[in-house]
């Protein structure tokens, strides 16, 4: 199985400087390659210290300087805050740089404070995803973009560099809502699970999903990409700090920045799950939805968080499992700990378990015929 590191550049409590945490996470990032990780990820946020990601295509190319074959990723590259003539330039030349390592993880976007501050409406979020994913994917095909759409408008242009091969198969976006993964299935886009949902409701999502994707495109739909939140020790003392402290700490940082306990989600077009959502935790209480979505992250011993994934990535069918690691103030000498245990003892394990392939990047007969024609 396809294991990916995921770094956040989080900075919840500041013991740190920014530069000390960006020195610190991306220096694991850099030794991930030769402790076996199959690809690094990175999510897209701004303005908070929730996560200081706001160039993530910046420093994937920086990451692929310096390593020949991790994979990189975006989880996920927020289509309605960017010109979608960028991303599909941004995304072109970190294919080149990396020489056909680039996946394309794209959603539509949660963070109010973000949509606000970016000056974008939040309310026409679907549509504008809708519309850049079509344009965006057909350009990696053609090498043009252009489109005609109720809210994108864009005269042809040519990409160059040129797309060095295709984005179908490579391409995986987030989805929550099933409204979402109804959209999705359309986009024929393979789909990002981040661990947020009791895992039955996801099982069932995925499986209306794979339906719904044979009925439009005519093929199986991709295995889905799991991301999963991962703390591995051997002290019993430290393993339930994982659980108590960071992972209750990461949780409330999660609720805090999408603001999962507002009601207001009712009144934008699109987000009326969130709505739901809000209305679930205002009747429960935040404390216990924290500590369900805490709970639904993995951490144990090497054997236990072993156990823990693959029973998640068997249950999901998932094709990868792509793991953050530093996470709710965890220190940086325990976050560096728990991720040299999990490369030693639960790496290796889980790439032992087979799910039938990798990934969708191309390599071979496929990339070199694209760089001939391009």
């Amino acid at each position: 199985m396809h294991i990916g590191l995921g770094i956040t550049l989080q900075n919840l409590d500041g013991g740190d400087t920014d530069a000390e945490v960006y020195r610190q996470e991306l220096g694991l990032a850099v030794r991930a390659e030769g402790l076996g990780f199959d690809s690094i990820w990175m999510s897209e946020h701004h303005f908070a210290d929730y996560q200081m990601t706001p160039q993530t295509p910046m420093v994937l190319a920086w990451l692929a300087g310096q390593t020949t074959r991790v994979k990189f990723g975006t989880m996920v590259t927020v289509l309605p805050w960017h010109d979608p003539v960028r991303v599909a330039e941004s995304f072109s030349v970190l294919d080149h740089l990396s020489g056909g390592r680039a996946i394309l993880g794209i959603g539509r976007g949660l963070g109010r404070v973000e949509f606000e501050r970016l000056r974008v409406e939040m309310g026409e979020s679907r549509t504008r995803f809708a519309e850049y994913t079509e344009a965006i994917l057909t350009a990696f095909e053609t090498g043009y973009i252009e489109y005609d759409g109720e809210l994108y408008k864009q005269p042809r242009a040519a990409i160059r560099p040129r797309p060095l091969a295709s984005f179908r198969g490579r391409t995986f976006a987030s989805a929550v809502s099933p409204q979402s993964m109804e959209l999705m299935a359309r986009l024929g886009v393979g789909l990002m699970v981040i661990a947020q949902k009791p895992w039955e409701t996801a099982e069932a999502e995925l499986a209306a999903y794979r339906k719904r994707y044979l009925e439009f495109n005519g093929t199986e739909a991709p295995k889905p990409i799991l991301v999963v939140v991962c703390g591995v020790s051997r002290d019993p003392k430290q393993i339930d700090r994982m659980r108590d402290v960071y992972l209750q700490r990461w949780a409330r940082s999660t609720v805090d920045h999408y603001e999962f306990d507002n009601v207001g989600f009712a009144d934008i077009e699109g987000y009326e799950y969130y709505a739901a959502l809000a209305d679930n935790i205002a009747k429960h209480g935040l404390d216990r939805f924290n500590g369900f979505l805490a709970d639904l992250q993995v951490w144990g011993t090497p054997e236990q968080v072993t156990e823990k994934l693959i029973d998640y990535a068997r249950r999901c069918d998932a094709g990868a499992l792509v793991i953050p690691m530093t996470f709710g103030g965890m220190p940086h000498h325990e976050a560096r700990a728990s991720y040299e245990l999990f490369a030693a003892e639960v790496l290796p394990e889980l790439q032992r378990h087979d799910v039938g392939g990798d990934i969708g990047v191309t390599y071979g007969a496929a990339l070199e015929g694209a760089s001939a024609a391009g």
